[in-house]
């Protein structure tokens, strides 16, 4: 029996061929990260975009009433906003958003990541160059740890950074001092509880050691409060230095103790778009 071809299609007429291509070679629109979102949106997030704070910081604003609309205090629950129009922040006009900038800073061992501190100690507002636009960190190093920082005039770029759920890593390179093997790290891929709070998944690889010392390799996407110093003192281990050495698509490379230095439009565009 003689099997028979399905037929194949009809060609295309030239002019239909020549429709398609013509909507081919046309630029596509930019990715939905360099979009203006369109319709009604929550004041917190308005004002993110706008480079006032997180989220979360313009709602602190808000109940401290620190945010009016047309000259009243916004009161909880704050309403939808298409525009920026009429809102003030302390009294003063809110500036339409620019677009989206993103530094990278070496932040050096012995100083906060914060505005300020209530105890006098530096900050990082103390030792980045004056001139900047205002700039807010996505999420924190501790006041020893060193290493990248990034920092953004977008408040809801820099929670969607900093949310796990955006799976973004972090990768640290840790000295410590103690007793401990290849094998043992390599169980932190499972995850691990401590003090009932529970750290996701690290891949972590000993890099070197001399004696008891040892330079740790650690990545991961969560980011909690302390959350490598948690778990390597939680093995056992003493952390001497610890150092944030990549961010995302971003790393430490060529960049010297206090230094910053803008992101390229050109990759923030490409990063962006791959976060989809």
């Amino acid at each position: 029996m003689t099997t028979r071809r399905p037929p194949r299609p009809a060609p295309q007429p030239a002019a239909s061929r020549g429709r398609r291509a013509a909507r081919s070679a046309q630029p596509r629109p930019p990715a939905t990260a360099e979009r203006e979102e369109e319709g009604p949106q929550r004041i917190a997030k308005l004002l993110a975009r706008a480079g006032v704070g997180s989220r979360r910081d313009v709602e602190r604003m808000i109940e401290e009433g620190r945010i009016t609309l047309n000259g009243k205090a916004i009161a909880q629950p704050a309403p939808l906003l298409s525009s920026l129009e009429g809102l003030t922040v302390d009294g003063n006009p809110v500036a339409k958003p620019v677009s989206t900038r993103l530094y990278r800073f070496h932040k050096p061992a012995g100083c906060l990541t914060a505005a300020r501190d209530p105890k006098g100690r530096k900050t990082i507002y103390d030792i980045l160059p004056k001139g900047l636009p205002r700039l807010m960190p996505v999420g924190r190093l501790d006041y020893n740890t060193e290493g990248l920082l990034l920092l953004t005039n977008d408040g809801e770029f820099k929670r969607q950074l900093e949310l796990p759920s955006s799976g973004v890593e972090r990768s640290y390179r840790a000295r410590a001092f103690g007793e401990i093997s290849q094998a043992q790290l390599e169980e932190l891929a499972l995850g691990i509880t401590i003090d009932g709070v529970r750290y996701g998944k690290i891949d972590a690889n000993l890099e070197r050691r001399t004696g008891r010392n040892q330079w740790i390799e650690l990545t991961l996407t969560e980011g909690k409060n302390r959350e490598v110093r948690r778990v390597l003192e939680h093995l056992g281990l003493q952390v001497s230095r610890l150092i944030r050495t990549r961010y995302g698509a971003f790393s430490l490379d060529g960049l010297d103790s206090g230094a910053v230095e803008i992101v390229p439009r050109d990759a923030l565009f490409q990063f962006r778009r791959r976060m989809g």
